[in-house]
């Protein structure tokens, strides 16, 4: 169980302001003609004045609400505080949906400390549909009203259904451990970003499982599934929230079965 901060409701409050205020600039700009995609890398890493216009907004607010804490974002680097707590931010994760016009990224939030993520966010501003975790509280909000969040049960590895961006990203090794994987569920998907790690939370999928991630892509997703049941390591079973390898999973059951192939020898 991770601490939960005596300010907890304080910091329940400024993630959803940061989620508001992150969903006002990226829909202002999602599906609109003439947004420009620069490249951080050779290999199109792409990032919008969405991806930059959302941080600035988000960091705007923890500078007036929480000056205190840290910052690590993906647009604007790291800011050290002096709370111990560290918000950690993705403005869009998934650019390269967001400027393909598909619905499936999200803004993660999330606030760690020293011992990883104890609240997390993922917002889908399209869908409206608002996935939280943290102090014991796993829930969504969006078009169906507000709904508790559950991993799933048990269930084989034959019977699950599994979530990646592999082949865009990782290694030959780590394609192939993916692949050992892949090749025993019943269903796999690809492309998903941010929204794979809600729908684990959402009961609707058993696994993700993900290689060269940075912090910033896998803190919130931490947080919203542990917090509704599930269990977010490394591909050896360590702290994830890091970065690199992670495999997100239902259940114990899952996960193990997971990291039995993942760690095998090709």
């Amino acid at each position: 169980m991770r601490r939960i901060p005596e300010e907890f409701d304080d910091l329940c409050a400024v993630a959803h302001a940061l989620a508001d205020a992150a969903r006002g600039e990226t829909l202002r700009f999602f599906r609109q003609a003439g947004l420009e995609a620069e490249s951080k890398r050779a290999d199109f890493d792409p990032v919008t004045e969405a991806d930059r216009a959302a941080e600035r907004a988000m960091r705007a607010i923890i500078a007036a609400r929480r000056p205190d804490d840290g910052i690590l974002g993906e647009e604007y680097g790291a800011v050290e505080g002096k709370s111990g707590l560290t918000w950690v931010l993705d403005p869009i994760d998934g650019t390269r949906g967001y400027i393909a016009g598909t619905p499936t990224w999200g803004v993660l939030i999330a606030v760690s400390d020293s011992d990883g993520p104890c609240l997390g966010v993922i917002d889908q501003p399209y869908i409206g549909e608002r996935f939280f975790g943290g102090g014991g509280v796993a829930e969504v909000t969006g078009p169906q009203g507000r709904r508790p969040l559950a991993t799933r049960g048990h269930r084989a590895l034959s019977e699950a259904t599994l979530f990646t961006t592999f082949p865009e990203v990782g290694s030959a090794e780590e394609r192939a451990g993916f692949d050992r994987v892949a090749r025993e569920v019943r269903l796999t998907r690809y492309g998903m970003d941010c929204y794979a790690y809600a729908l684990v939370a959402a009961g609707q999928a058993d696994l993700v499982i993900e290689a060269g991630l940075a912090p910033y892509d896998i803190a919130a997703p931490i947080a919203v599934i542990e917090a509704a049941g599930g269990i977010v390591t490394d591909w050896a079973g360590g702290p994830a929230h890091g970065g690199g390898r992670a495999v997100a999973a239902a259940n114990p059951e899952v996960h193990a079965a997971a990291l039995e192939l993942l760690s095998r020898d090709a």
